[in-house]
């Protein structure tokens, strides 16, 4: 089993970071590796908590009243210098809930009012979303969304139309779009799924 000998934090920003590995491989080998991740200090990092608390949420709600749109974000990302369609996210704060933090993300990037649905936990444990590159873990939390559509909560770094898509325009988006691979998994069950829901009650 390959072995990690040292961890340096290389830099200090506010929301993720960069951490370099001094690691040996598992014959031996002596090299580096990089892990960036949302933890502020090299104690809190997974590698040594052994904790998988969610850094984030990710929200997969449905909307209307017979429940056929799922609520989607088109934001822009600078990563890709475009936008891509994904689920309402956000991160989880020290002291907050992930429920709590998926009510209030949903409330901040959309307007609507989320009302999480109780279900096993096995659906809602965190898990991680690019573990060659990061340890970040989401966990994804499901519902369903009522109200109105408003930007007033956005920030003024925050690119986002809402969306209300209902199965046709899943289609076109899947096609034509950049999705974030979340979302685009969970959507084309969205697609084929009678009842979008029903794998929850299946435990």
């Amino acid at each position: 089993m390959a072995k990690i000998k040292k961890v340096t934090k290389t830099t200090d920003n506010p929301f993720l970071n960069l951490y370099e590995l001094d690691r040996e491989s598992k014959t031996g080998k002596k090299g580096k590796y990089y892990v960036a991740s949302r933890a502020k200090n090299v104690s809190s990092l997974k590698l040594n908590s052994k904790k998988n608390k969610p850094d984030g949420v990710i929200i997969y709600s449905l909307y209307g009243e017979n429940q056929d749109k799922v609520v989607l974000v088109r934001q822009y990302r600078y990563s890709i210098d475009d936008y891509i369609y994904e689920f309402p996210a956000g991160l989880v704060e020290e002291t907050e809930d992930y429920k709590e933090a998926a009510v209030r993300e949903m409330k901040e990037e959309t307007g609507l009012e989320f009302q999480p649905l109780e279900v096993d936990p096995v659906y809602e444990k965190p898990a991680f979303t690019t573990i060659g590159m990061t340890d970040e873990s989401c966990s994804i939390v499901f519902g369903t969304s009522t109200g109105r559509i408003s930007q007033e909560y956005l920030e003024d770094t925050e690119e986002i139309e809402v969306v209300l898509a209902d199965r046709e325009e899943i289609r076109r988006i899947l096609r034509e779009e950049n999705v974030a691979i979340m979302c685009s998994y969970m959507l084309m069950h969205f697609l084929h799924d009678k009842e979008p829901f029903g794998f929850l009650t299946e435990m």
